[in-house]
């Protein structure tokens, strides 16, 4: 069975949440397969070839903002592969004759349609044109096989607009953990990290606001902010109380999160999320929005606010440094995270590629 992944959604020189879903898959993919199977992958752009796990067999082809995409089912084609999967839902059809494992991640840019700022503007036009209507993401989701979301979440999400005739079958994300996690000491003062994007639905006034109500805490924002953000955000905080990093390395990200009281997020919605496996797997508590899917991550263990409410998160986090709480929720927190795990997740992806190729190529 020959296995082709599509990996030219992966970002470079840093990955985004799509792009690190990629090469995780990529990666623990690898060693599950069996004798007379193997694991190709198609790239756009070389450069991605950094970001993706070594000495796996690729191939270039047309970049997924192209002319060219509703077409480039004609170039993969030419591969001859069994079963093609890929980690978005907008990869061109037109012509294919393989089985097709799409992903759609999350439904949130329909309830909060304004795109990312890095794409080109005829990309964002399309993008809100796009996403003020259902019937477009059904054509997407039925040209395919089958069809895979990262999170119980999202798969209701879908039911319940009925996106798909297709089955949708959970892939849950992950994040990289530590081999082992030591018992963690509480870490003096208040100090609370952020690490996601500042676009309006993500919430970040709401945590900045609850500074107010926490003399001496401070939030790191760690995500590459705007001047004009960055400025706004600042106005808005207690003096001093408000550290932008404007990006940091993974080996800082970790460094920060084990000297952190809680990862935080008001988000109002999500189509997983990441930083809570990447802080419970360090024993990092989490502080989060009380919205399903982060339900769905933080268990137990993540203590809940109102989303939007400033007076609701500086509670949480008081409780957070009651007596005994903290080193509770920090001690159970890798547990939580365990429950995220590639292998786990490349697993019940490849059963699903296996029983697509098994059905025969298309004609």
């Amino acid at each position: 069975m020959r296995i082709v992944v599509d990996c030219r959604y992966v970002r470079f020189p840093r990955h985004d949440g799509i792009s690190r879903f990629t090469a995780g898959i990529v990666d623990a993919l690898r060693p599950l397969l069996g004798e007379g199977e193997s694991l190709e992958l198609l790239i756009s752009d070389e450069r991605q070839l950094a970001m993706l796990p070594e000495g796996i067999p690729w191939h270039r082809v047309s970049g997924p903002t192209s002319a060219r995409e509703p077409f480039v089912a004609r170039q993969v084609n030419r591969l001859e592969p069994d079963v093609v999967f890929s980690p978005m839902q907008t990869m061109g059809t037109l012509g294919r004759r393989y089985p097709l494992v799409i992903t759609l991640h999350d439904l949130i840019y329909y309830a909060h349609p304004t795109p990312p700022r890095d794409l080109p503007w005829p990309v964002r036009l399309g993008w809100r044109l796009y996403h003020r209507a259902w019937w477009p993401q059904r054509l997407l989701l039925n040209r395919a096989d089958a069809v895979v979301t990262v999170s119980e979440t999202t798969r209701a999400l879908m039911l319940d607009h009925r996106l798909t005739r297709r089955a949708i079958t959970v892939v849950p994300n992950a994040a990289e953990r530590p081999a082992g996690v030591e018992p963690r000491i509480r870490p003096k003062g208040i100090e609370l990290v952020y690490m996601g994007s500042f676009m309006p639905y993500k919430g970040v006034e709401t945590l900045v606001a609850a500074l107010h109500v926490l003399p001496g805490a401070r939030l790191h924002l760690l995500s590459r902010i705007r001047p004009a953000d960055r400025a706004r955000l600042a106005a808005a905080a207690p003096a001093g109380a408000l550290v932008a990093h404007d990006g940091v390395s993974d080996e800082e990200y970790a460094d920060l999160l084990d000297r952190a009281t809680a990862l935080v997020s008001a988000s109002r919605d999500e189509g997983f999320g990441i930083p809570l496996v990447e802080a419970m797997g360090r024993g990092t508590p989490v502080v989060v929005s009380d919205i399903p899917i982060f339900r769905e991550i933080g268990g137990q263990t993540a203590l809940y606010a109102a989303a939007g409410d400033a007076q609701d998160f500086a509670a949480r986090i008081t409780e957070l440094l009651e007596p005994g709480e903290w080193e509770r929720r920090s001690a159970a927190a890798p547990a939580e995270a365990a429950r995220f795990d590639w292998a786990r997740s490349a697993a019940v992806l490849l059963e699903l590629l296996r029983a697509q190729a098994a059905r025969g190529r298309v004609t």
